[in-house]
């Protein structure tokens, strides 16, 4: 992470993976006793850094959250390629998927590695030590709150480290119980955060408050989601940003739109084999125009393409924000004044658009494999996505009045006509600006999922099965069987 990744320590090797020294048979030469490790405040703080690194596994819900989608298809060079991403554009994906076990694997050591610090947390006394804690349970918030969302009920491991044999016990937790802690882990949060980060990329109590209020409108507790959503927006310390043609940019990092966002490094490279040890963003490489040469864009590997029905559902009032979210790749050539502009169309599909939020850009390339180590934060909350979370919660309450101030504080930016509806149709109205405003984030599936929409706008999916992803088969062996698989895998 750009400024929390300050150093990278040898301890993280052998003591904050997710097969931590509790498990492991062997000490690694300069490793460090996991068992005996906090026993000043330097480790308190080393080890909440490694909480935070487990954030880089995001990009993966731009993925799928737009592929899952109708904003998206997977792309890239062929439909074996990166299989897993296919098989969850087409809905037949399963328990066999590399993708999912990702998801369900990076967010468990996120887990692992904020628990590590709970589970210690009476070792040593300092100063700021609340602050510090407040962060490693807003982290352990946010990784359980991805996997709920991707699968519902799921094991609650709480203060402590998990070993393989008590895996094998462990249940998974219906996932009321799982929101009921991330609920705990937010509200603490928020109460012992500090409006203002001191370091660059940390957690505040607007970030706790605002993932909070995002927590309440997927549970639909829309007035909770409403006032602590109104806490956020009255604070004054944020804004939408004027220029929304910018706002993607690296060079616009910070800016008064910025709630949370995940802290990307161009300066240290990785591997195709270990996307979780990059410390840069994989999105914008992967999800760029293939063997391209021209101004403007660097080549990429041409996956998560945009598809033509997202992009007609902007109107012509709303071309700007339409252009900064899609790029059109014909109509860009047509526009520049060089004439050998050429690019590759991939095996994988191709519908002639681009995810232009995170694409990889001239000046914007990372060392030394650009495609994987871009420095462009990835935005996990936006003061925009704040505003719409807030009108969608107050429509359901039937505050029509506050809901379209909201709402139309964000059309109003984007240089679209006021809205003036009502009722089903404003909640309609809502649904459709947050697939405008917010496309090639990662939202689109699961805003569709829990507002009921996903089986009329999908195409294969099948309600009761596809509103959640299935459990990594593999997972389920190693736990000696005992999780229940998903409905309908």
């Amino acid at each position: 992470m750009k400024t929390l990744k300050i150093l990278t320590f040898v301890v993280f090797a052998s003591i904050l993976t997710v097969g931590c020294k509790k498990y492991l048979e062997t000490d690694p030469m300069y490793s460090q006793d996991a068992e005996n490790y906090f026993t000043e405040e330097e480790h308190y703080h080393t080890a909440l850094v490694g909480a935070y690194d487990l954030l880089q596994g995001s990009f993966i819900n731009i993925w799928i959250g737009e592929i899952a989608s109708d904003n998206s298809i997977a792309g890239g060079e062929s439909v074996v390629d990166s299989k897993g991403l296919h098989d969850i554009d087409e809905m037949n994906h399963g328990g066999v998927n590399i993708e999912l076990r990702n998801v369900l694997r990076w967010n468990y050591a996120g887990v692992t590695r904020a628990n590590y610090i709970m589970e210690n947390k009476d070792n040593v006394s300092f100063s700021g030590k609340t602050q510090l804690l407040a962060e490693a349970r807003f982290l352990r918030a946010y990784y359980y709150f991805q996997l709920v969302k991707y699968f519902g009920d799921i094991p609650l491991i709480v203060d402590e480290r998990l070993g393989i044999d008590e895996l094998k016990e462990k249940e998974r937790t219906p996932k009321s119980e799982v929101y009921a802690q991330i609920e705990s882990d937010l509200s603490f949060a928020s109460e012992n955060l500090p409006a203002i980060a001191t370091i660059k990329g940390k957690a505040t109590s607007g970030a706790a408050k605002s993932l909070l209020g995002r927590v309440y409108l997927y549970q639909r507790k829309f007035s909770e989601c409403a006032s602590v959503l109104d806490e956020v927006i009255n604070s004054g310390q944020y804004d939408l940003a004027a220029d929304y043609t910018t706002l993607f940019a690296e060079n616009s990092e910070g800016n008064s739109e910025t709630v949370f966002d995940v802290q990307y490094s161009g300066l240290e490279g990785g591997s195709y084999g270990c996307l979780i040890c990059l410390e840069g963003n994989a999105a914008p490489g992967f999800q760029g125009i293939r063997q391209y040469t021209g101004p403007i864009y660097g080549d990429g590997n041409s996956y998560n393409l945009p598809t033509k029905d997202l992009y007609e559902a902007f109107d012509v009032n709303d071309k700007v924000r339409r252009d900064a979210s899609v790029l059109d790749i014909e109509a860009f050539i047509a526009l520049q004044s060089e004439t050998d502009i050429t690019y590759a169309i991939g095996g994988g599909g191709h519908t002639g658009y681009y995810n232009n939020k995170y694409i990889k850009r001239i000046g914007e390339f990372g060392l030394p494999d650009n495609d994987l180590t871009s420095p462009v934060n990835y935005r996990v909350i936006r003061f925009a996505d704040v505003l719409l979370m807030a009108a969608e919660a107050y429509s359901e309450i039937g505050n029509s009045g506050r809901s379209l101030e909201y709402v139309n504080k964000v059309r109003s930016r984007a240089g679209a006509p006021a809205l003036s509806s009502s009722g089903e149709e404003l909640l309609s109205d809502i649904y459709q600006e947050r697939r405008l405003e917010l496309c090639g984030e990662g939202f689109r599936f699961f805003d569709l999922v829990r507002t009921g929409e996903a089986e009329n706008k999908i195409e294969g999916f099948i309600s009761g099965k596809h509103d959640l992803f299935p459990i990594p088969q593999v997972e389920i062996a190693l736990a000696g069987s005992k999780w229940s698989q998903n409905t309908g895998y």
